[in-house]
């Protein structure tokens, strides 16, 4: 398993304007603007080449039919954002009632033919900790198997197919209590082919969204996180060298949440994670979203853009954009 060199972070963001929210439903808005999505990609990365990942979901439920060419869920075609040295962050999700692992592997196959050539990191499963939410991957049937056999079906076609560059990993959100089994329990079952399979493991977390944190109190908190993360819940399941990445954080302007408010978020998280990326083998940060789904909704989940849904930036899409080109690593394509 690959440990992470401290020369920078690899860093991301999701495009699209569909978002999840916390009762199973969805929040939508405007539909998206691919040339304004480029060139707000191509401001963020800031230069041609310069590693930057675009994050895309992907979708396989029972009406998933095999071997077909399928489709990113959001954002839509998402191929056309992979340019200029951007690669994907392409997240498999599983939503299978049937609990069809199977169906699921040959997915995956089928995704590392379509969009190996282009994609840099490959997710098996999103949120799989978490059941409560029908969104979230968690909410349906076998899924630590869909990610012991996904992880292996998935390297096993990208060998076969010479995708030497394809990271394979899974992700959950913070693990406190007896929820941190989770991780330990799935590579118990994976056993140490899973081990060696395994390329990354993601974090999606969003501090100060859910739960109040004070902003003297807010660097702290992140950093002790991150702490937690690596020593309590990834180092006992026999992960404490894989790198780390941040594959979904984002704090959502609205009532009593100012734009000026968001850009000290992200300018706080950011540099925490820098500050912490050599210690907890910390290999980059993706940001949650580019857009508002919908900028004229007050509900929490409508407005987490570092744009308006009319692509005007916010303060925090500067604010991102100075730490790209501050902190980002000069070389990697993958954690």
């Amino acid at each position: 398993m690959p440990t992470t060199p401290p020369d920078g972070l690899l860093f991301g963001i999701y495009p699209g304007s569909i978002t999840g929210d916390d009762a199973g439903g969805l929040a939508t808005g405007p539909s998206d603007d691919p040339a304004a999505v480029s060139a707000a990609l191509d401001l963020l990365q800031g230069r041609p080449g310069r590693p930057f990942l675009v994050r895309a979901y992907a979708t396989f439920d029972d009406t998933t039919p095999p071997g077909s060419p399928h489709p990113t869920a959001t954002p839509a075609d998402a191929t056309r954002y992979a340019v200029r040295g951007r690669r994907l962050d392409l997240v498999a999700q599983y939503r299978s009632t049937a609990g069809d692992v199977d169906g699921y592997c040959a997915f995956l196959r089928d995704l590392v033919e379509q969009y190996g050539d282009t994609t840099a990191t490959l997710q098996v499963t999103e949120e799989p900790n978490v059941t409560s939410n029908p969104v979230l991957d968690g909410h349906y049937p076998a899924v630590t198997e869909a990610i012991v056999r996904g992880v292996a079906a998935a390297k096993a076609r990208a060998r076969e197919l010479g995708h030497t560059h394809l990271r394979i990993g899974f992700n959950t959100t913070p693990l406190f209590g007896p929820a941190a089994s989770f991780v330990t329990d799935l590579t118990a079952r994976g056993g140490p082919d899973f081990l060696r399979d395994l390329d990354y493991v993601g974090l999606d977390f969003f501090p100060d969204v859910f739960r109040p944190i004070a902003a003297p109190e807010l660097a702290p908190s992140v950093a002790g996180l991150l702490h937690h993360h690596r020593t309590e819940v990834l180092t006992p399941a026999g992960l404490g060298d894989l790198p780390l990445h941040i594959t979904e954080h984002g704090w959502p302007t609205g009532p009593d949440r100012s734009p000026a408010r968001q850009a000290e978020v992200v300018d706080t998280v950011v540099r925490t994670v820098a500050t912490h990326a050599a210690e907890l083998h910390l290999s980059g940060y993706t940001h949650f979203a580019l857009r508002d789904a919908d900028t004229t909704h007050p509900g929490l989940f409508h407005r987490f853009g570092l744009t308006t849904d009319d692509y005007a930036p916010k303060p925090a899409f500067d604010t991102l954009r100075h730490l790209v080109e501050e902190l980002s690593t000069a070389e990697r394509v993958h954690p």
